[in-house]
């Protein structure tokens, strides 16, 4: 979003990172980053877990990141009118609520045994938590310089990751461990079947109850604190029309969205079936599958704090393309080396990832000014990948094998650096790229 006329920046210094006054509600979006990615990262534990509860396919178990992810393209267009109408607190208080039921639904769901049911409470969650990025990314953006947006936004970001590594280490050392092995379930009768699902489903409903206490907080410290932005207070109330025209137009933003349905694709994919591939591939145990993925968060949470220094230095769609082209090679060798070191390449992947979400975003946003908010809701829709493609990598892999189906994230990645390549290659008509000035 452009930076206000009435907002006087000094050329002589280097401009703050959000503007006065807005440090505390900046701190405050943070916390909403660390909390939806933790509430994210914990349904790629779910997908291997349901697949032993319920005794489903690859294809069936990826159902849950299609609820999940599905939900995010549903709300995106409500959240980008409840933003243009009340403004980006409101659209970040009705996120919060709405996710934070979602969680609370899982009590029902547990005490049913029904598969759909926990679809449709990971459904409201996401949805939550789809009307809560939508709003809380372009607020980011919003609370400083533009010149710094992009720079803001990751390390805004830089604490999703924190937020999911909770998640998955919430999977690993309260889930994974404890659920009942395949091998005591051939002996077991109905009845004993059905208590051991009524078990495994309880170690669910924890986690899930965690988050949703800390959404209501965060809802609670928000609710009662002033959070606006200069653009917001001085952005005309008058609705301009042809905003999804003048979006489509700009080819920027258009690619930036396909761009980000892949790049979403690619790490849901690449996070999904992680365990998957520790389990089928290398032979790890279940219960020790699950430090893989944590590992892959690690290091993605690590470079993504690496990449905020590096964005003060470099073009963020240099760096977008050097990553995405990394993150190719690496899927490569998972594909071509079913072991170990397949593996490692599957778990570093993460490094490529870190950049991607928030560098696109801003990037994509752009010279946008009044019609970022519906901008917006494009990128958080192009979430679907995240939906979509895991199921296609799960008939991969059902049809040929674990391995060999990481080539769907590979070519996601590929499309990730043309789009980094098309921005290099393509001068923009509006304003310098964030963060890029006088960078190399």
């Amino acid at each position: 979003m452009a930076v206000p006329q009435q907002q006087p920046i000094a050329s002589t210094k280097k401009a703050g990172l959000v503007y006065p006054g807005l440090g505390v509600p900046f701190v405050l979006l943070i916390a909403c980053f660390a909390a939806w990615g933790s509430a994210a990262n914990l349904t790629d534990v779910l997908v291997g877990v349901f697949r032993h509860i319920f005794t489903m396919s690859n294809f069936q178990s990826a159902l849950v990141q299609f609820a999940y992810y599905g939900a995010y393209f549903s709300l995106a267009i409500p959240a980008a009118f409840i933003n243009r109408r009340f403004g980006y607190k409101t659209g970040v208080l009705t996120g919060l609520g709405l996710a934070a039921l979602g969680g609370l639904l899982f009590i029902p769901a547990s005490r049913l045994l029904e598969y759909g049911f926990f679809l449709l409470a990971l459904f409201v969650l996401a949805s939550g938590l789809s009307i809560l990025e939508t709003s809380a990314n372009p607020f980011v953006i919003a609370m400083g310089p533009e010149e710094n947006a992009t720079q803001r936004l990751n390390l805004a970001q830089a604490f999703n990751p924190v937020g999911a590594n909770v998640g998955v280490l919430m999977g690993a050392l309260l889930i994974l461990p404890r659920i009942t092995p395949e091998a005591d379930k051939s002996d077991m009768s109905a009845a004993q079947l059905r208590q051991a699902q009524e078990s495994d489903l309880s170690l669910v409903l924890n986690p899930y109850m965690g988050i949703a206490a800390v959404l209501l907080l965060i809802w609670l410290l928000i609710a009662f604190r002033k959070m606006s932005t200069p653009a917001e207070r001085t952005e005309s109330t008058e609705v301009r029309k042809g905003a999804l025209g003048r979006l489509w137009r700009n080819r920027h933003y258009r690619y930036g969205v396909a761009a980000q349905f892949f790049n979403v694709a690619a790490q849901v994919c690449t996070w999904t079936f992680t365990i998957q591939y520790a389990q089928d591939v290398v032979g790890v145990s279940v219960a020790n599958s699950g430090w893989f993925l944590q590992a892959s968060l690690i290091l993605f949470l690590i470079t993504r704090f690496v990449m905020v220094y590096l964005l003060g230095i470099f073009r963020p769609t240099k760096l977008l393309f050097a990553m995405g082209a990394l993150g190719v090679v690496l899927a490569l060798v998972g594909v071509f080396s079913p072991n170990l070191v397949g593996l490692i390449a599957i778990v570093a992947i993460s490094i490529s990832l870190s950049l991607m979400f928030p560098t696109i975003y801003g990037v994509a946003l752009r010279g946008l000014d009044q019609d970022t908010k519906f901008g917006a809701a494009g990128l958080v829709m192009a979430i679907l990948g995240g939906a979509l493609l895991p199921m296609v990598q799960g008939r991969v892999m059902d049809a040929a094998s674990t391995n060999f189906s990481f080539i769907v994230p590979a070519i996601c990645l590929a499309l990730v650096a043309a789009y980094a390549l098309f921005d290099l290659r393509t001068a923009r008509t509006s304003h310098a790229l964030a963060a890029e000035g006088s960078h190399a």
